[in-house]
This record gives C-alpha cells, structure tokens and sequence, in this order.
C-alpha cells in the first residue's frame, strides 16, 4: 500500500544525504517535498501539516548526533513523527476480568466486518482463546450464512438465530451461551449501511449502551481514504470506539486512510488485515508501520512470522547466521523453500529493508513467486560449494551457472550483488535490534 509513497521518501532523503551538509533551505525544501507525497498520498491535510511542523522543529532545534550523519538524524525526526502520528505504542484488546470478553465490530457495509470477525475468532484462537462468533447483521442479504460458512471453515462456534430475531436479543442469548461453553471471547459481527444513518447508529448505539461491550472496534476499509477516515469520526462521536482495524492494507490505495485515522480520531489502530486468508491478519505496530513507509522493512513482524510458521529454534539458528554475516545462498534458498508457508513472498518480502531499490535496480514490478523461480533456478545450478561461498564464483563458473539455470551472466552478477546487499543488511537489522535506529540507517544512504 505505501509503495509508491516509501519510493518518494526515499528518493527525497537520497538527495539530502548526497549534499553533505544540510542548511536550514535545504531542510525547508526537503519537506515541502515531503508535504507534498504525502499529501498526494491522500493523507489528511492537518495531519501533514502537524507532521511537517514537528519534523522541522526537532530538526531546526537539534544538536546532530555525532554517530548519524545530519540527514540520518532527520530521518529519524521523520519517523520519530510517523511513529506519533501512527499511535506511538501498540493497543491491545481490552479483556473482562472474568471472561467471556465481549468485542463489537461496527462499520459501514463493505469495509470487511464479517470476514474480520472470522479473522479476530482465528487469531485468538491462536493464542489460547476460545471464540465464538456471533452473527448481528441481521439485514444483509446472506451475512449470516456467511459468517457461518467462514466458522464453519475455522472449526470456530458460531451463534446465530436467524434474520427475524432483533440483534439485541441475540447478543444477549449468545452471551449466556459463552458463559455455558466457557467461551472466552463473543465477537460480535453487526450491521452496516452503505452509507451512515441516523437508524444503524441509533441501532449500534443501543447495543453499545445495553452490552457495554469491553472493545468497540470500528472495522475500516483502507483503500476508502479520507471517506474512511470521515466514518470513523462519525462511528466515535455516535457510539464511542476504543479501537479500530485496518482491511485491505495488501492492496494498492494510496495509504493515506492508515497515516491519518488515528491522528484525526484519537483511538488507536489495534490490527490490520493484510489479505483475504484467514490467517491475513497482524497487531498493529505504529513503529514497526512506520519502518515500512520509510523502506526500512519489518524484520519483527516478519520473525513473528517465522515463529509461527516454522518453529522458534529454526529463527534463532537463522538469526544467529544472520547476525554472524554467515548466512549463505544455501540458506537463503532453504529459507526461501521454507517460509513459502507463511504467506505471499512478495508481501514477505516487502518487509525487507531497502527492498523498493533493489527492484528499481533488478528492473522488476513485482517480487512474488514467479520472480523467485527465476532466482531459484540460478541458485539450484550452483555446485554446494558456490552457494556455501558466492564470492569464489568468478568469470566461467558464472556463465556456467547462466547456461544451467537459462538466464543471463548478467542476471546471475545482479542476484550476487542484491544478495551480498541483502547479508549485509540482515547483519545490520539482526544486530541492531533493541539498540534504536542508529545501526538501520545505512539502508537509506
């Protein structure tokens, strides 16, 4: 979603870092740069404005540490301030002091309630929780047969009476239901409109007053923009959010909705949607967001990941080669074979640092699996012995490895390059972990 906006960004710290010495015009024209793709990332106009204004009084007002260089320093008031405006620190779901917890999902018709409860049940269930589903939209065609076919896939319990019984009635029979099953999450699914009305916020507000539910969570559509960011503001002012989730931060919007939402409404972002799988859902991190925008990747969350889907004992073992600079071609391709379990490659791969320059060099749209097969195969055609130590792999073993694997001399020097690129980032990223942003900023010089 912030591709195009982190390309920006990066071309701008690109040309204040190539002058050296930074003066006070230089900085000013630097964020009208910036001002200006953000605002053409349709992100709210007062956010930008408190934005830049912040960046430019930590800048204008710092003593330059001595261990950055000036335009590194003012990459880091950049994202100090995207960290600000995202949320500063990660919001949990809010728990009964004796179960069940009872988490209310409103929103406008469209925005992704039905699949997000889905979603949320999976996740908790996940993490020990058990869920039940309770099916509220008792006006749009199908939703109930909807959230029941998706609990019906997960294995998660799904309360639901039908389309004629009032939503009030049924949140309350399903609560009496968790408590009998030992429940210990309701996730309640209610109506939306396609468009907001005095009858479905009087509807939600009743519920909110008579179930005075532990999270109220406004589901967002991101790729709705400053209309998303507009509906928020009337979900609060109505019924009173705690919280809200992003969908559809995969897709290709502008992004301007998820820079600015929780600016503007004052709750916090508590998850993101990043796909239609039901696993396609993460905790929201405004420092980790805020690394990606700069094209500083998401090594945390992408390790979350690993954890997951491969085992705790394998990521140290990989952690350790990374932070070590051992990691080899060999493990990169078993990595690769690996971590195709946790989800598309090029959403992984987006949460690598510096990843939005190496496609511009590769001359590559996008890095999803058939870009990998490609690499796969120049990898495979390597001798045990090359992928173990790259830097023996001269003139004639290259053009050797190019017949093999059906590409160019050319493209298999450009995959030894990016990878050599790539080690050393890991080491960088893996080693700095915990210890700030100072060690990150190379990525960007």
């Amino acid at each position: 979603m912030f591709e195009a906006l982190t390309e920006k960004l990066q071309g701008i710290f690109g040309r204040l870092g190539s002058r050296g010495v930074i003066t006070e015009a230089d900085l000013k024209e630097a964020m009208r740069e910036v001002r200006l793709a953000l605002l053409e990332a349709d992100v709210n106009f007062k956010v930008v404005k408190d934005f830049v204004k912040q960046v430019e009084e930590r800048a204008l007002g710092a003593d330059l540490h001595k261990a950055l260089k000036p335009h590194e320093q003012i990459i880091a008031f950049v994202h100090e301030a995207l960290v600000d405006a995202l949320g500063r620190e990660p919001a949990h779901l809010n728990r009964a002091a004796q179960p069940p917890t009872l988490v209310m999902l409103v929103g406008l018709q469209g925005s992704g309630k039905t699949t997000m409860a889905a979603k949320l049940g999976n996740w908790l269930r996940g993490r020990g929780d058990k869920p039940l589903l309770v099916a509220c939209d008792v006006y749009r065609p199908a939703a109930v047969e909807q959230l029941k076919t998706l609990g019906d896939q997960l294995g998660i319990e799904v309360w639901e009476e039908g389309t004629r019984v009032k939503p009030l009635q049924i949140a309350r029979n399903a609560l009496a239901h968790a408590r009998r099953i030992g429940a210990t999450v309701a996730i309640l699914d209610t109506a939306g409109r396609l468009h907001i009305d005095q009858q479905m916020m009087d509807e939600v507000a009743e519920l909110r007053r008579e179930l005075q539910p532990h999270d109220v969570l406004f589901v967002a559509d991101a790729m709705g923009g400053q209309d998303a960011v507009r509906a928020a503001e009337e979900f609060h002012k109505a019924v009173g959010i705690t919280g809200m989730v992003l969908t559809k931060m995969d897709g290709d919007a502008r992004g301007g909705a998820a820079l600015s939402i929780r600016h503007v409404v004052g709750v916090p972002i508590k998850f993101v949607g990043v796909g239609e799988k039901p696993d396609a859902l993460e905790p929201f991190y405004p420092d980790r967001m805020a690394s990606r925008i700069l094209g500083m990747g998401d090594i945390l969350t992408l390790i979350d990941k690993a954890k997951a889907a491969i085992g705790e004992e394998d990521v140290k073992h990989l952690e350790k080669k990374m932070k070590s600079g051992q990691f080899d071609l060999e493990d990169f391709v078993e990595q690769l074979q690996r971590v195709k379990k946790m989800g598309p490659l090029g959403q992984l791969i987006s949460m690598l640092p510096g990843i939005s320059g190496i496609k511009r060099q590769l001359g590559v749209e996008e890095l999803d699996d058939g870009y990998f097969k490609h690499i796969e195969a120049i990898i495979y055609s390597m001798t045990p012995e090359e992928r173990r130590n790259p830097r023996i792999i001269d003139g004639s073993r290259k053009r050797r490895i190019a017949k093999g694997s059906g590409t160019t001399t050319h493209e298999v020097n450009q995959l030894l390059k990016q990878f050599e690129e790539a080690r050393k980032i890991m080491k960088v990223m893996a080693n700095s972990r915990g210890r700030g942003l100072g060690g990150m900023f190379g990525m960007l010089r």
